[in-house]
């Protein structure tokens, strides 16, 4: 099932972040915390979901993945604590 998503990963508060765009978040996000997927998230141990998105269309998540990486560390770091304060991980709540 398609279901297109911008996503946040990192590896501890404040710490490292990757910012992510997919098809199917759940997949995705398991890759990300069994190390599958090998790259940023793997290097720094980014394991935690603290963010997404959902869209209608993978365009549409395209374009508000570049959106996030174009602003600024302090602008995640807002965008993730106006939904998330506490950095909870957020994948059992997508499951």
């Amino acid at each position: 099932m398609k279901n297109p998503a911008v996503y946040i990963m990192t590896n501890k508060r404040n710490g490292a972040l990757y910012t992510g765009v997919t098809s199917n978040l759940i997949q995705r996000i398991f890759q990300h915390k069994n190390g599958i997927t090998k790259g940023f998230t793997h290097r720094y141990n980014c394991k935690q979901l603290v963010y997404y998105e959902l869209f209608a269309d993978m365009e549409r998540a395209i374009l508000r993945e570049k959106q996030i990486k174009a602003g600024s560390r302090k602008q995640k770091l807002k965008l993730i604590e106006s939904i998330n304060p506490e950095w909870f991980d957020l994948y059992e709540s997508i499951l």
